[in-house]
């Protein structure tokens, strides 16, 4: 359905209303669009409240925020959005509070971490939708061909790349920093290495001195040894390494859940352990939400708070996560998939999310930093690049968005 853009949402008689939703696509066919799945449960909702119409439109990851944002400076926000981001918009109040449309048992029901990082100086405005973790994911049978276990720290994924390169693997490890998606290789590398985006307090520490050692070894250690394959880690975008990884090309690299089901469509035998970090498992491994929010705009508080209560039940929640190999992003459903028999795959992700960190995305400078990563980071690694200078560069950057330059 196309989005109804009409700004004041009423249709028919005074009491009937139409909440508009845009929201992102998880599906790589039309067959198993998002869009087929909203469809049905606005079906369901509708059915026991003829009053209220959802109308949901659905565009693909790359379009959905810029297309969401478009209709917000042409002062046509819709009711509801599930995209990548909130902050910018709640700073600028024109969103309504997590606790102004959900009830009680609903918003206390959203895992820990994900509600902390919908939070804007304590109030919660971003209400996670979806979420995912991080494993590092490897070739089984080119493992065994090359006489390889598992990696645990850096220096035995070193070592294992270059077994895997001496038996003519292409990819020992696929390093993607490309524009796709290098904010998550990006921070998933920090955090292995002690760092982060911010330090403790949650100020931009970009080019901390762990982060400039995590750098500076990748770019010595793995690029400048020939171990990451033959395109150039900052023109390697994520899907491209998935693809290579389903094609019995790539030796390792980090994966969240779709990457099971992407391999073993081809036949790849995988396995999936903890991200190997400075000296053994890593302590921390990179988690991801995605945002649902709710626009003040249309005025429409108790509908979409009771649309969503309804979108937040367990049933809905595990459906949409068993879809779309996501992690639910409540408690009470995560309890039901780590003890179920069907959802075996996503256990050891379920197990990460518990200490797993999220982006700054309480940040409103978030969006525009991630850009600047998208575009620079894979800089640091290529030949004759600097860590250090280019992680300067985006700590400066940070730091200019964050007062406002």
């Amino acid at each position: 359905m196309m989005a109804v853009l009409g700004g004041c949402g009423i249709t028919g008689g005074s009491d009937e209303v139409t909440l508009e939703l845009v929201a992102a696509d998880y599906g790589d066919t039309k067959a198993n669009s998002s869009q087929n799945y909203w469809n049905e449960l606005a079906d369901a909702y509708e059915a026991d409240h003829p009053d209220v119409h959802i109308d949901v439109t659905v565009y693909s990851w790359n379009d959905v925020d810029r297309k969401v944002r478009e209709m917000v400076e042409a002062g046509e926000a819709p009711d509801m959005a599930q995209i990548g981001a909130y902050s910018d918009y709640a700073a600028k109040n024109l969103l309504y509070r997590a606790d102004d449309v959900l009830s009680i048992p609903v918003q206390a029901d959203f895992v820990s971490q994900l509600a902390a990082a919908g939070q804007v100086n304590g109030v919660q405005y971003g209400m996670p939708f979806a979420a995912s973790t991080r494993v590092l994911f490897y070739n089984k049978t080119l493992f065994a061909e090359a006489g390889l276990t598992p990696p645990k720290s850096w220096d035995d994924l070193a070592e294992a790349a270059e077994a895997l390169k001496a038996e003519g693997v292409k990819y020992p490890y696929a390093l993607p920093l490309g524009p796709e998606e290098a904010p998550a290789e990006t921070m998933q590398w920090m955090l292995s290495g002690g760092g982060g985006y911010t330090d403790t307090v949650g100020t931009y520490a970009i080019d901390s001195p762990q982060n400039v050692a995590t750098f500076t070894w990748l770019k010595d250690e793995l690029v400048g040894k020939d171990l990451t394959g033959p395109v150039a880690p900052g023109k390697l975008n994520r899907a491209d390494a998935f693809a290579a990884f389903a094609n019995g090309d790539v030796g390792m690299l980090n994966g969240h859940p779709s990457l099971m089901k992407i391999a073993s469509k081809k036949g790849v035998e995988y396995g999936m352990v903890p991200t190997p970090g400075i000296d053994g498992e890593s302590q921390n491994t990179l988690g991801v939400t995605d945002w649902m929010t709710a626009f003040r705009k249309n005025g429409h508080q108790e509908q979409i708070g009771d649309f969503l209560d309804f979108v937040y039940s367990d049933e809905n929640v595990l459906d949409f996560s068993r879809q779309y190999d996501l992690l639910p992003v409540t408690s009470s459903a995560s309890e039901v998939m780590s003890a179920a028999a069907e959802d075996k795959d996503l256990r050891p992700f379920l197990d990460e999310l518990l200490s797993s960190e999220l982006y700054p995305v309480g940040k409103s400078t978030w969006a525009s930093v991630s850009a600047e990563v998208k575009k620079r980071i894979g800089q640091a690694v290529a030949p004759g690049g600097s860590p250090s200078g280019l992680l300067g560069e985006l700590q400066t950057t940070a730091v200019r968005a964050e007062s406002g330059e």
